[in-house]
């Protein structure tokens, strides 16, 4: 898998996120709409590596995990997210409904109100996570 197939990942996860939502089908449109950030940030980390240099182990390493948080570090968005967060209290909050998302979500029925928020903070134009991801990718 490469950066583009990331980048496309995580624009039909967050498209299919909304067919589910649409659905009522609140915790699957949760769970794959976090995967959409995961696969953003995800696409971020790929671009760090060069064609046919051995990439740093702990790179490798911290890159197998669907914690948001550890991802935002590793792809070295840490100093950005910041930044983005002083310039902007809608992408702040934004950021805040997004960050916490866990893919242990799968195993819960999900609500409403928890599936819609997630979509719109990671949608939304401007300041959605997504977008602010898509600068980086």
């Amino acid at each position: 898998m490469n950066r583009t197939d990331l980048q496309r990942i995580a624009v039909q996860y967050l498209d299919a996120a909304t067919s589910l939502l649409e659905s009522r089908h609140w915790g699957p449109a949760y769970y794959l709409a976090g995967y959409s950030v995961e696969c953003g940030l995800k696409a971020c980390i790929a671009r760090q590596f060069r064609e046919y240099d051995f990439p740093d182990w702990q790179t490798v390493k911290d890159s197998y995990t669907h914690d948001l948080g550890k991802l935002v570090r590793t792809a070295g968005l840490a100093n950005e997210l910041s930044l983005a967060e002083a310039g902007s209290d809608i992408f702040k909050l934004n950021w805040a409904t997004v960050k916490d998302w866990s893919a242990e979500s799968r195993y819960e029925d999900g609500d409403q109100t928890r599936a819609t928020g997630i979509i719109k903070a990671i949608d939304a134009k401007p300041n959605g996570a997504l977008e602010w991801i898509t600068q980086y990718w």
